[in-house]
Order: C-alpha cells, then structure tokens, then sequence
C-alpha cells in the first residue's frame, strides 16, 4: 500500500508500471483512473481493465478518492475543486509530467472533464464512463440523489432489501456509503463546487463518452458531440449505469482504442 501526501490530506495510490519490449523507445503514455463515489474505490479498475492497460504498455495510475477506500477521510473539503486539487497534489507528488489520459466511472467522470477544464495543459484526453460534466445541471442531479441516498441508506430495512436482492457485500458496500454520508459534508459539498459553462467550451481535450443505453444519461450525447470538437461517444445496448463491472472488456478495449490513437497523432504530448 502507497499512501501520498497531496495538500491537506493523504492519498492512497496504486500504480502498475507498463509491459514494454526491450527495444521500446521514448515514454509509454499514463492512464490515471478515477472511481466513482460512496460505493467505490480504486478496487474497480484495479479488479476489471487497470493491469490489462498495464499488460498493453501503459503506465497505470489508480487512487482512492478523499474519504474512500484507504485515502483520508476529513469530515469537510468535498466541493469538486478539493476533489480535482487532490488529483492535481497526487500528479506532482508522482513528479508526473506527462500529460494524461484521465479515465473516470460515474462521479470521476466529472473529476475527470474538471481537470481537463481547469487545467488542459495536464491532460491528453478525458473518457467519462456512465458520467455528466460539472455544468449547473450536474449540481442539481447530485443534490437530489445524495440527499435521496443519505436518507435511505440510514434505514435498516433499506440495506435488509439490498442484502436480499443484490447480496451482502453490496449491502455492506451500502453500509460503508451510509458511514460516509452520515460522517462527512459530502452531501451537501459536492452539489455546491465549482461548475464548468453549459456550452462546455472549457472542455477543449478529446472526450470519449461510454453509456449504457438503460441509465438515461445516454440521453447527453447529442449535446456532448455537438460542443465539444473531438468527441467519440459510445452507447452499450441492454446496460444500466454499471457498465465498467458488467462490460469490462469492451469497455477497456474502447478505451485502449483511444488512448492509443491519440498517442500516436501526438495529442499526449504538448
């Protein structure tokens, strides 16, 4: 386990060094993986695509998010501007200069199009996996499902359901949420960050969408590919928002895909 200080709080990290040849020459590019939140941790890439990129010559950079898995867990300090500082702290305490390639799953999709928003000099290309970019209406959507969960997750007979229905390590991952929301400001943090203009114009890195044709945020791409210049989106049949769980390889095999083209047209390098 590597924990890293990154501003205020500690971060952990997990990295996984790329399989190159020997005869390979120049920097193999870096895909910095971003989870989702409450129920989630690094564990979901580490579990599914992290060493499959690693397996195809990518440097892999996966960490847990302030108050998940094992990173710090403060009781405030959860606006998206904390969350994209600490990937910024994390970057330089790599001594990482590359610029790059940011894939995130549900809420780290949002981390990620901030980043590449505030600071596209860090960035080679952005993929939000089942995600929304941090506009007005993102906050709103938040505010509703993080109130939603914090009230429901409390509730004993809530996580009796999810333990019959879904297993119980979900419940216990629901628990852990429950802990979370119940501990911290998060709920009330993140629907107040930091926010990027509706017509997306900060978003000026490529951007590849992944959705599940079943969760409804399918419905964005006609707006992600009419404003933002290099966007690829991709929608899977018969998928909720679980995508990266339930469709790993294609999910990894899309990401490979454009990761590896925009290595090589030389947009990882700036």
């Amino acid at each position: 386990m590597t924990r890293i200080a990154t501003g205020e709080i500690t971060t952990h990290v997990q990295r996984l060094d790329a399989v190159r040849p020997a005869d390979a020459t120049g920097e193999p590019p870096v895909v910095v993986f971003v989870h989702g939140l409450l129920t989630d941790s690094l564990a979901s890439y580490y579990f599914t695509v992290g060493p499959a990129f690693a397996a195809a010559g990518v440097d892999v950079v996966m960490y847990d998010l302030r108050g998940h898995g094992r990173s710090d867990r403060p009781r405030d300090g959860y606006r998206l501007e904390s969350f994209v500082g600490d990937l910024t702290g994390l970057l330089d305490a790599l001594g990482e200069r590359r610029p790059v390639h940011v894939v995130g799953n549900s809420f780290g999709g949002t981390v990620a199009a901030a980043l590449a928003a505030w600071h596209p000099e860090r960035v080679a290309t952005v993929t939000m996996i089942e995600s929304e970019p941090p506009v007005a209406e993102w906050t709103r959507h938040m505010a509703a499902g993080l109130d939603d969960a914090r009230r429901r997750l409390a509730r004993e007979d809530v996580i009796d359901w999810i333990a019959a229905h879904h297993g119980a390590h979900t419940a216990r991952l629901s628990r852990g949420a429950s802990r979370i929301l119940a501990t911290t400001t998060l709920a009330d943090d993140v629907p107040a960050g930091r926010v990027i203009a509706d017509d997306l114009s900060a978003l000026t890195c490529p951007l590849l969408a992944i959705f599940g044709d079943e969760s409804g945020l399918a419905a964005q791409v006609p707006e992600l590919t009419a404003k933002v210049a290099d966007c690829r989106t991709v929608v899977l049949p018969n998928q909720g928002h679980s995508v990266l769980v339930e469709r790993p390889e294609e999910t990894r095999d899309l990401i490979l895909g454009w990761v590896t083209r925009h290595t090589l047209a030389g947009t990882a390098v700036r």
